[in-house]
């Protein structure tokens, strides 16, 4: 985690302000805008899993209709949820039980809250990923 959302944070920051809500392929494609909204939520929400914690309150549908206007208004709600993700994991103080059953709410199964941190690194890194793509694109058609 401390070294995937500094490399989410960059790809917002680092990203011309108009290319933040681009889809590269139309509507049914993410935007960095999207995807940095999207994984956030998300990765708050596993980590309150891993950790049981409680779960924050989430419009799912609601990150992939974002628009932003500025960088910075992606850029602070990068920071904030990058703040309350940090504050969570260093609250745990390596007391957590790894092996310990949770459920995600709305979900029929529990999972291992190891299982739930795993999952919640490589959605991060997936997304990273794919904000990566998205921009490469967005230069790639500049030219």
């Amino acid at each position: 985690m401390r070294d995937q959302l500094p490399l989410l944070r960059k790809c917002v920051a680092e990203a011309p302000a108009e290319a933040l809500n681009w889809r590269p392929g139309g509507a049914d494609t993410n935007s960095i805008a999207v995807l940095a909204t999207h994984t956030m939520h998300s990765t708050r929400s596993w980590v309150s899993v891993a950790l049981g914690a409680p779960l924050p309150e989430r419009d799912r549908d609601s990150e992939f209709r974002v628009t932003v206007d500025a960088t910075p208004e992606l850029l602070a709600l990068v920071d904030a949820f990058t703040a309350d993700i940090v504050r969570l994991l260093d609250g745990a103080d390596g007391a957590i039980d790894w092996a310990a059953m949770r459920r995600r709410s709305g979900a029929p199964n529990e999972v291992p809250a190891g299982r739930a941190l795993l999952h919640t690194i490589e959605h991060v890194s997936a997304h990273v990923a794919h904000m990566e793509l998205t921009r490469q694109m967005w230069d790639a058609r500049e030219r």
